[in-house]
């Protein structure tokens, strides 16, 4: 049955990925086509992302609070929603108002859906068995990875109305994956309840919840204010990541100022999703030879060479050298980042440590949304990876400097 579930949660994180390729990474792709500047889209992202921010907190209260629906159910019904929205891209030919809507909802309640994929994993150790959170992350990576390289070859050939149904078929089989696995999770369960029935009375049981000691409460505001030197270190986080958003939102216009195109793209962001997989696999022997604090610097450095080697590039081959730092950087710095928080932070602190981090990701990736764009109808694509090495360099810099100094807490 562990086999089992496994397997069909490698599928939900594989089939969310695959979503994710189609309406995020070819998100420029699509909007050029209907004639939406680079300004525009940049405007289209940076509304997503905003209201991605909105709407996270309220879904993951809801889902904490509910007792009607279960995770899976909710993840369920907001896949329908995306189905729903995805349908509304047949309905326009050329860009307008009700387009940049669709579009900018699309994404936002996408990116809300990754918290509950990502929960799910823990609820189905609920079951009682070991769920591998890391290698489903990694079939994730390789699926999307596989379709990046197909569907920019599709797209080249058949044009963009190939996304909506590609996004369509991948929806459809995290629907499919959720259903299954929500069956055999229901099975397990009722196998364990049935066992720890045996052992515990009900009496026992609430007298064990009883004992639970609750999760330490602390403010936001002042945790930063605990934890200054740590803010600073996300500061760091922030410009370091910023090269990271502008290559997830800006890669197609990248790659055809040097002579490439919709399957440059997509095999552009195949080979940099293979080149993770290695290290989010064996990051945990990584983390037994060396320090997070030592990846986290040594990540950062790599962040700006990486950006700096596609500033500099003439061809697209440069562009597919520059994703060989791609295991050195965000593939290290991802994980890094997350385990170093909840080595240093005790449980409450880490909970608004890792919330933090998450805000400066966000953040970011509204700035380089908005100032990409216009960057790119301003002064072209020499000019935004220039600012981005500049900005990325600068990040890197902070967080070499700063995180030795973060002050343990546990």
């Amino acid at each position: 049955m562990g086999k089992i579930i496994n397997t069909e949660y490698s599928m939900i994180q594989g089939s969310y990925w695959m979503i994710f390729g189609v309406i995020c990474s070819f998100a420029s792709v699509f909007l050029l086509s209907k004639g939406y500047s680079n300004s525009e889209i940049g405007i289209i992202l940076a509304a997503a992302n905003v209201l991605s921010v909105v709407i996270q907190p309220v879904v993951a209260d809801f889902a904490d609070r509910t007792k009607k629906i279960s995770l899976i159910g909710l993840s369920q019904i907001m896949t329908v929603m995306l189905m729903v929205l995805t349908l509304g891209l047949f309905a326009f030919e050329k860009k307008n108002l009700a387009l940049a809507v669709i579009f900018v909802m699309l994404i936002a309640w996408h990116t809300t859906l990754q918290p509950l994929v990502n929960s799910l994993s823990f609820k189905l150790q609920e079951t009682g068995i070991n769920v591998s959170f890391g290698l489903a992350r990694s079939v994730g990576s390789f699926l999307y990875a596989v379709l990046m390289a197909v569907l920019g070859i599709l797209v080249e050939k058949k044009g963009v109305s190939v996304l909506p149904i590609t996004a369509e078929v991948a929806m459809a089989m995290l629907l499919v994956s959720l259903a299954v696995t929500k069956h055999h999770s229901d099975k397990a369960k009722a196998a364990n309840h049935s066992i720890s029935d045996r052992r515990l009375s009900g009496a026992e049981a609430a007298a064990a919840e009883d004992t639970c000691e609750p999760d330490e409460e602390i403010n936001l505001i002042e945790f930063i204010k605990r934890n200054k030197v740590f803010f600073l270190l996300n500061i760091g986080v922030l410009g370091v990541y910023f090269s990271n958003a502008v290559l997830n939102f800006y890669t197609m216009q990248i790659a055809v100022d040097v002579g490439g195109n919709s399957e440059d793209l997509g095999l552009i962001l195949s080979v940099m999703a293979f080149l993770e997989i290695p290290t989010m696999l064996f990051f945990n022997p990584l983390r037994k030879r060396f320090r997070c604090e030592t990846m986290l610097k040594f990540a950062g450095i790599m962040f700006t060479v990486k950006i700096g080697t596609i500033f500099m590039a003439k061809s697209v081959t440069l562009i597919y050298i520059a994703q060989c730092m791609q295991p050195v950087s965000f593939a290290l710095f991802l994980p890094a980042m997350v385990n170093f928080i909840n080595e240093i932070m005790s449980r409450g602190e880490a909970v608004k440590g890792q919330a933090l981090y998450t805000m400066m990701i966000t953040v970011t990736s509204v700035a380089a949304s908005i100032l990409g764009g216009i960057i790119l109808d301003v002064s072209g694509p020499k000019m935004l990876t220039l600012i981005s090495t500049v900005v990325t360099g600068l990040g890197a810099l902070i967080v070499v400097a700063s995180v030795d100094k973060v002050k343990h807490n546990k």
